[in-house]
């Protein structure tokens, strides 16, 4: 399926719980893109909550992940967006019939591995994911 000339990129940020990172790169992407860009997220295993720490370290850069709820992967959604990105090494998306979009993996940062913990922790992560959504930004719009 060809995308009309008027029709925007669209993305899906898969991780487990969709309660961190996921979630965290939905809202810096919502953040940086506006309306330009048609942002979704999801779990493999959702949650029950978002991660409060994942919140306040985004709001701090001025995105927002409030209103949001950690939910499963819709296949209708996999089949229609351009873009699937897998936050870490847990969550893996199988491909579902007549889904066109590449997956990709990002093994984001993981500061605990260093005795990184608390606020630290999440913001070392929270720039690593920021810095790698504004690079698929930008590629979404010279696509």
């Amino acid at each position: 399926m060809i995308p009309s000339a008027d029709s925007k990129p669209s993305v899906l940020f898969v991780c487990v719980k969709n309660g961190g990172k996921s979630q965290m790169a939905a809202a810096l992407m919502r953040y940086h893109a506006g309306d330009a860009v048609e942002v979704h997220s999801a779990g493999t295993k959702p949650g029950t909550s978002l991660n409060a720490l994942s919140a306040d370290v985004v709001a701090e850069v001025g995105a927002d992940m409030s209103g949001e709820s950690p939910k499963p992967i819709d296949p209708e959604l996999l089949r229609r967006v351009d873009r699937v990105i897998v936050l870490g090494e847990e969550a893996h998306v199988e491909p579902v019939d007549g889904m066109s979009a590449t997956i990709e993996t990002w093994n984001t940062d993981e500061p605990s591995e260093r005795g990184i913990e608390g606020i630290e922790r999440m913001r070392l992560v929270r720039d690593d994911i920021d810095a790698r959504v504004q690079a698929l930004h930008s590629a979404l719009l010279n696509d």
